[in-house]
Order: C-alpha cells, then structure tokens, then sequence
C-alpha cells in the first residue's frame, strides 16, 4: 500500500519470457497487486509467472476492498444497474482464465488470455480485475522491462492524493531522448503526439504512446474498459475517452529505456496509419459526444463549419490550379468564392482549436 491506499499494477505480456522474471523480481514494495496478463504467448511466459508465484507465497495478503452496496430502495435504480452492467460485463473481454489457485489472496495474478487480443486487450482484461477489486490506483507497465520500476512512485503520488485522474510517463522531456530512442520511433511518436493533443483534447500533452501510466479507480469506472482499443492505439484511445469523461490529467518526466534485452513487436509503418485513422474518428466522437450530447459548446458549431466550408472550397481550388495550368484566365467569381471560402474555413478551425484548448485547460494538472 501506498499511504494507505491500495496499488496494482497491470503487467501486458506477450513472449515474454526473458524479461517478465526481472519485472516481477524488481517491482516496488508498495505495490499490492500484480496483474499479469498473458496474451496468448507462445513461450514460456505463463511457466515463468506461474513458477514466480509458487516461490513467493510468503507476500502480504490482501484482501479484496469492499465497497458499500447501494440500498435497496427506489432511488437507486440506477446504481443497481450500474453494478449488474459490471457484473456481465466480463463476457466482453477476449475470453482468458484466472491461473492463480488463490487468486483473491495472491499478490502476483496471472491472467491467460485464450486468443491473442493485443496489447490494448490484454491491459483492459487486467484494467478490469483492478476495477471489479476496487484498487485505489492502477499503473500499467510492459512486461518487457522498458519501465524503470523506480519511478512507479512518483507516477503514482497524483493519483493516491487525488490530485488528479490519470498521470502518465513522458520520454520526450527527458533530456536523452533524442540521443536513446531511436529516431525512426522518436518521430512516429512526435507525429502521433501531434495528431492526439488534436483528437483528445489534451493539448499539453506528449508522448502519447508511453504505457507507463496510473488511473484512480473513478477514472477506471468511467470509462467502457472493454471497449478500449485492442492493439497499439490504446495509449491513444484511452487519453480520448477519459478526456470525454472530463477525467484530469498530468504528465511525470520518466527516463527512456532501451536495449535492455526487448524484443519490440511493433511495425512503425503499419502502426501509425492505423492509430491516424483512430484519431480521426475519435476526434469526431470526442465533438459529438462531450461538446454536443452532453455539454454543448459553440466549438462544435465552429470545427464543423471549418469541415463543411473547407470541403465546399476544394472544387473552386481544383478549378483554378487545373486553369493555370492550362493556360486560361480564372474568372473573378471563382477566385473571391475560393477566397471566401478557404478563409472562413480557415477563421473558424482557428477559433474553434483557441476555444478548445481554452475548455480542456483545467484538465491538465
């Protein structure tokens, strides 16, 4: 525990064999509960994690925290609901099984996923047993050990003094970034940054796809766990529903990790346009769901009157690029309904961007 406030950190893996022992063997003292999630590996993942738990069965017993139960009456319909939709919820997730034999008392859980989901899967999988045992804080680390476990605290302070929802790691303020990571990932991580401070919300924010992060547990209840995005768009997803559920959030400088022995199993070429049009849609939902169904905001009126007037000015600039180029004059009208409309477009992006990183300023601590 941690001031007396409940840990558990969710541990994705996916052949991880080499490096999940070390993880296990240098996580912090505090931390009550390890969730392992097995994706389907196809080593020796499981065995090791299995063997781990059976040599360390002197650790603390925690007990799962209970929580109240609403009463019984007419007003808390609504409450009663909620549970019973947590309850089912279960069969949602990619289908795993417990592998623990005493997994309620148990300080490291293993978790085996039946089918490989991907890495968004499977720490929602563990992101769900944390909810449903009421931890306090929950802090997602690779099982690949890129994750320094000396930082784990200060990731997790915020959050057990309820200074804020969600604290996540940044790479990129550290002043070896530039000189660790390697460049190719250093500036698809600097493109899909850019591209998520547009799409959650979160202007401030960088390094977007460090995982190594910490939810409260009313940031956990807030959002759909099983509909988080299953591979490695979910660093993204998440910022986006959590922003959409008006959780706070802030940033800890954590150092960058490489060539420690890992095994990275993500294709940079195919990632980005995948998580890009993630973005894209999330950016939509983000409007449509936050600024409009449940808090309407004139930003949403300007970024869509951006889209339509921009789209509407296309035509006029294919007719006029495909005019010089041919030799012939542009006729005025064409010119100033061009004009118009670029510019009006242009204005309205511009207000509408100003406006929302005015309304999401009290969200980042």
């Amino acid at each position: 525990m941690l001031y007396d406030k409940t840990v558990a950190v969710v541990v994705p893996t996916y052949n991880e064999e080499k490096q999940i022992g070390q993880v296990l063997d240098t996580m912090p003292d505090f931390v009550d509960r390890i969730i392992v999630v097995n994706d389907c590996s196809q080593d020796n993942t499981a065995a090791i994690v299995l063997d781990y738990i059976s040599k360390h069965q002197s650790v603390q017993q925690i007990a799962k925290k209970d929580v109240p139960a609403p009463l019984d009456n007419k007003y808390n319909r609504a409450e009663h609901i909620l549970k019973e939709s947590r309850q089912t919820e279960l069969e949602k997730f990619i289908p795993a099984e417990i592998a623990n034999m005493n997994p309620e008392t148990d300080r490291v859980i293993l978790i085996n996923n039946l089918k490989n989901g991907g890495v968004g899967a499977a720490i929602a999988r563990g992101y769900k047993w944390c909810l449903d045992h009421n931890m306090d804080c929950t802090a997602s680390m690779d099982g690949d050990g890129q994750m320094d476990p000396a930082e784990l605290e200060s990731i997790c302070q915020p959050i057990i003094s309820e200074e804020v929802d969600c604290v996540k790691g940044n790479r990129l303020i550290h002043g070896s970034a530039p000189m660790i990571i390697p460049r190719t990932r250093y500036f698809g991580n600097a493109i899909l940054s850019i591209l998520t401070k547009i799409a959650s919300g979160y202007w401030h924010i960088s390094d977007t796809q460090c995982g190594y992060r910490a939810l409260s547990l009313a940031a956990l209840s807030s959002i759909k766990l099983h509909d988080i995005y299953k591979s490695y768009g979910m660093p993204n997803d998440i910022l986006i529903k959590l922003n959409i559920a008006f959780c706070t959030l802030k940033e800890v400088k954590i150092k960058p990790v490489y060539n420690i022995g890992e095994s990275s199993k993500m294709k940079v070429g195919k990632v980005i346009p995948r998580i890009s049009w993630l973005l894209f849609q999330s950016f939509f939902k983000r409007l449509w769901v936050k600024y409009l169904f449940r808090d309407f905001h004139p930003l949403f009126l300007l970024y869509h009157f951006a889209f339509i007037l921009g789209l509407c000015s296309i035509p006029y600039a294919v007719k006029i690029i495909s005019f010089v180029f041919a030799g012939k004059s542009v006729s005025a009208t064409t010119m100033l309904a061009f004009f118009f409309l670029f510019t009006s477009s242009f204005q309205s992006l511009l207000f509408a961007m100003w406006m929302d990183i005015q309304d999401n300023e009290r969200l980042y601590k």
